[in-house]
Order: structure tokens, then C-alpha cells, then sequence
């Protein structure tokens, strides 16, 4: 089976995960310290705090933003359900924002047409999040240019975006956010096994995520309802959580930052070479904004439906059973059950179900052969000639 996304391991990392087991600190030691700034130095962000995984960065995130009962916070519907998961968890509600047809991001008009209907109302959101689906840059600027409007604060989910790019800076400079995540799952473009990290241009809000990334817990006596009863002393002084990364994770993701350049320019190019070979096939291949430098994380084609016989699920299942590991992200986040329960229906959001009704997500990682990308396309052809 080619899968849809796989880690690359190298013996530098291996190297860098065993120095960290022969030492002293397995945890709350130099490592993660390093990652962060590293990661903050790379992409031009004051603060990066490292996390256990994206989605504790976007609850943290939510959170540091004063995110909470009787607030909203919008989303894309065309993303993983954490994006929207993080508002819940504070006890926000949630409503999304459909999407761009070509991009698959969030829709600057779309948004500014429901941020109109929301001030009428008085209810518009306090945070919105903007997904950076596959790798590409959302149109932040527009986005931005919304919250200088409306007054609501905004998240990159930047979780596939690491690496890539937006008006000539990278994703994570924090430009038109106020704070940006990135995701190190194995499939993502680098990885720390499991773990996340928020970074933010703002001292006030790095302060508070670091606070609640850590049970609320502080040692610093500046922070300290009363002196310090001796050198042992700390105090809970909020309600935090254990969304720590452990030295191990931070050094596999120190290693693999040194290849993050040649890892978003091998994604580049085999996306190059899908579109070459995909153009004269019945489906969509990916449309790229010339304002951005997508990190590549998936490669998804959509199936031009009314020229093909089979169908969407007959394709993508004739393509798991030649050995092609495809998969669809994502399926959107208002159909699934928990949100209709919250009330969200199918026609909610057109944009968003017409890209699930045909999207595919073609196998794409960096280690991935010309072979077997030819293998892919070989399937792929074969499926939509043979109707």
C-alpha cells in the first residue's frame, strides 16, 4: 500500500531522540526551550510555546484569547473537527464560514457577507479561526482587514502549513494573527511523533499559554499571590492543563526543522508532477494563490463527477484496492453527528459539501518515489478511462 502520508526518519533524528535518553531530563529540561525558539526564529514569531499537540495549541489558544460562555467562534467547515472542538471546549458556540471554491480555505466574502448579517444581530464572534487547508495560505490580509472591521480575534490553524509561505513571509511570522499553530503529527511536513506548538508576536498572550500549558502552575514570584514560602515554593494561580511536550519530541522536531526547506520543495515538486500528468484527466487539480508558497501537506484532486460513470466512492475504493493508501480530508465538520445535534443541517454550507461530494486526497510525502507516483497516476488513469 502507498500511503496518503508518511514520516520520514532519519539517523540524525535517531541520534537526537537517543542523546535525549541518555541524559538527565526526559522532560521540563533544555530541549523544548530550544525547539521553540528555533521554530520562532525560522519563521520570524516573538514567542512559540510547544505543546502535545495541535489541538491543546488551539484550546490554549482559545483560551489565552479570554474565549468563553456566550462568545463565538467561527470556523471552516472543511477541516479537521478540532478547529471548531477548540471553541466547544471553552464553552463558546460555533458557527463556520463556507469555503472558496479554489482554494478549499475559508472565504473572505462569504465571511464578510455573514460578519454584515451577524453585527444586525449582535452576534458576531470573538475569534475566528483560518485554516490553512493542505498547506496553502488562507487570504489573511482580507481576513485580517475583517477583524480590524468587526473586532473579533483570529487563530491560524496553520497545522498542515509549516514551511510554506504568504506574501513572501513565512506562515507563523503572525503578520494578520494573533496567534498561529502548527501540528508535528507523522504525517504532517515535520514531526515530533505527536505535538503542536502556538506562536504569537504578543508577550501577554505567550505568557498565558504558557501558564496553561502547564497546570496553571508558576514558580516566577512576579506572578505570585504572596512570597514565596522558600526556594520549593510555587503556586496554581489559574486553571491549567498537562499539554506539555517532552524532550524527546522536541529534539526529533529540532532535527527534522533542518530539513523543513528540502521537505516543502520534494512536496512542491511531486505536486508539479501530478498536475503535469493529471491535466488532461476528468478531475481538479489543486489551485495555488500566486500571494502564497504552499507547504504541500495533501495533494487533493476533485473528481469532475458529471463526466465520469463511477462514482465518487467507487473510485476512491478501486484505488485502496490497487494498493493506493488515498483518503478525503475532510469530511465537513457541520454534518458530523455532534453538530447536528447543535443544530447544523446538510445545505448549510454548499461550498463546503460540494468539495466533500468529489475530493480526494492523493498520496504525497517526501520520501515518495517517481515509481510510485507513476503508480498512482497509472490507478488513477485507468479507474476514470476504464468508465
Amino acid at each position: 500500500m502507498i500511503p496518503y502520508g508518511r514520516q520520514d526518519i532519519q539517523q540524525a533524528d535517531i541520534d537526537a531522540v537517543l542523546e535525549v535518553l541518555q541524559s538527565d531530563f526526559l522532560t521540563q529540561g533544555p530541549m523544548v526551550p530550544r525547539f521553540e525558539k528555533a521554530v520562532a526564529a525560522k519563521v520570524g514569531a516573538h514567542h512559540a510555546l510547544a505543546v502535545n499537540s495541535a489541538t491543546s495549541a488551539l484550546h490554549i489558544a482559545c483560551l489565552a484569547l479570554g474565549l468563553g460562555e456566550g462568545d463565538w467562534l467561527w470556523t471552516s467547515p472543511i477541516t479537521f473537527v478540532a478547529s471548531a472542538n477548540c471553541g466547544r471546549y471553552c464553552g463558546a458556540q460555533v458557527d463556520f464560514v463556507d469555503i472558496d471554491p479554489r482554494t478549499y480555505n475559508l472565504c473572505p466574502e462569504a465571511l464578510a457577507t455573514k460578519l454584515e448579517r451577524a453585527e444586525a444581530e449582535g452576534r458576531l464572534p470573538k475569534v475566528v479561526v483560518a485554516v490553512h487547508l493542505c498547506g496553502q495560505p488562507c487570504d489573511m490580509q482580507a481576513i485580517h482587514a475583517l477583524g480590524q472591521r468587526y473586532g473579533f480575534r483570529i487563530i491560524e490553524d496553520a497545522s498542515h502549513a509549516i514551511g510554506g509561505k504568504y506574501q513572501g513571509d513565512y506562515i507563523g511570522s503572525g503578520c494578520y494573527s494573533d496567534i498561529t499553530v502548527f501540528s508535528f503529527h507523522p504525517v504532517k511536513i515535520i514531526t515530533t511523533a505527536e505535538g503542536g506548538m502556538a506562536l504569537t508576536n504578543d508577550a501577554d498572550l505567550a505568557s498565558r499559554m504558557e501558564l496553561l500549558r502547564s497546570h496553571g502552575v508558576t514558580r516566577d514570584p512576579a506572578l505570585m499571590t504572596h512570597e514565596a514560602d522558600g526556594p520549593w515554593y510555587y503556586q496554581q494561580i489559574d486553571l491549567g492543563y498537562n499539554y506539555r511536550m517532552t524532550e524527546l519530541q522536541a529534539a526529533l522536531g529540532l532535527s527534522q526543522l533542518e530539513r523543513l526547506d528540502d521537505y516543502v520543495a520534494r512536496r512542491n515538486a511531486l505536486a508539479t508532477r501530478y498536475d503535469a500528468a493529471l491535466a488532461e484527466l476528468p478531475v481538479t487539480t489543486p489551485w495555488q494563490h500566486p500571494d502564497g508558497v504552499s507547504g504541500r501537506h495533501l495533494y487533493v484532486i476533485r473528481l469532475q463527477c458529471d463526466r465520469l460513470t463511477p462514482t465518487h466512492r467507487q473510485v476512491f475504493e478501486r484505488l485502496r484496492e490497487q494498493g493506493i493508501g488515498v483518503n478525503l480530508h475532510y469530511i465537513p465538520v457541520h454534518t458530523q453527528p455532534y453538530y447536528r445535534e447543535l443544530g447544523f443541517t446538510t445545505g448549510d454550507f454548499p461550498s463546503a459539501e460540494a468539495y466533500y461530494a468529489e475530493a480526494i486526497s492523493l498520496p504525497m510525502y517526501p520520501t515518495m518515489s517517481e515509481a510510485q507516483q507513476d503508480a498512482v497516476i497509472v490507478s488513477l488513469g485507468k479507474i476514470l478511462d476504464n468508465q
